[in-house]
């Protein structure tokens, strides 16, 4: 997602899950705590260091599916599936930190010691890049303009044309983009509340992620009142973030994901999450 920055929360959840076979089909029950815990630092297959023994502790937000979200009690979502795969390599277990997004831009968790990586449907940009290193990209990023549709509007140029309300997710490279077009948008802490400040009426259109427009249109009421207007190609990519000089899981990260590109594994993920796999990701 192009996401910069998400709203703070008071609680930090722990959840935890096995590395399944089959990625697709993990999950993670969901328990309450304040610290990462555990044996200590460790070591992974291959040596990779990780901050607790036996884990790979992944910092993610709360809620963004499809990426990750809660569902009957566990975590699941594409991120969660591709990232469950690195720890079967690895051969340990996921354990999963829901975290202040905030913190992502600055690696602050990553520094810290409570998390290896962090996956939580990230933009590479170069400012990142300053503070944590990317695994290769493993997902091509579209935002997309959601509107009422009473609004009649269908594109940008027409949200400007008749003066309607434009809303975005603050501190996000979506509501850059659309300042960037000449909007002032209305900021909203997470994704759960741009799409609220929708559906009640606070604005008339959001720019939001492809994905997250997609799964929010297969609830029969929201295709009902609201419409995907536009599609919009910034050509921004995905990437799960490490620590600044951790390589060696840089580099188990990416053949991960370029083995599951190969052997179709990705693909599955993809469409069982996402939905059909564009050609060009192919």
């Amino acid at each position: 997602m192009f996401r910069t920055a998400r709203g703070n929360r008071s609680r930090r959840n722990h959840l935890r899950f096995g590395a399944a076979a089959t990625a697709a089909a993990a999950g993670v029950f969901l328990a309450a705590g304040c610290s990462s815990g555990g044996d200590g630092p460790g070591k992974a297959e291959g040596g990779v260091p990780v901050v607790e023994k036996g884990k790979l502790t992944t910092c993610t937000h709360l809620p963004y599916p499809p990426f990750q979200f809660e569902k009957d009690g566990k975590v699941v979502g594409f991120d969660v599936a591709l990232v469950d795969l690195v720890a079967s390599r690895l051969k340990v277990e996921q354990k999963i930190l829901d975290t202040p997004f905030e913190n992502f831009k600055t690696g602050a968790f990553l520094n810290s010691g409570e998390c290896d990586l962090a996956a939580a449907g990230m933009t590479i940009t170069d400012e990142r890049k300053k503070n944590v290193d990317f695994s290769v990209p493993y997902f091509d990023a579209t935002q997309a303009l959601l509107v009422t549709k009473k609004s009649g509007v269908t594109s940008l140029a027409d949200l400007k044309a008749k003066s309607k309300k434009l809303g975005a997710q603050a501190e996000t490279t979506g509501e850059s983009y659309a300042k960037s077009q000449g909007f002032d948008p209305v900021a909203f802490e997470s994704s759960d509340a741009v799409l609220n400040g929708l559906r009640t009426g606070q604005v008339d259109a959001v720019v939001i992620d492809y994905p997250v427009v997609q799964g929010w249109l297969k609830d029969s009421k929201n295709a009902a009142e609201f419409t995907l207007a536009q599609n919009i190609q910034t050509g921004e990519q995905y990437g799960f973030s490490v620590k600044k000089g951790n390589s060696a899981l840089v580099a188990a990260i990416d053949k991960t994901i370029t083995d599951a590109k190969a052997d179709g594994t990705y693909k599955k993920i993809y469409e069982q999450w996402i939905g059909p796999l564009p050609q060009a990701a192919q």
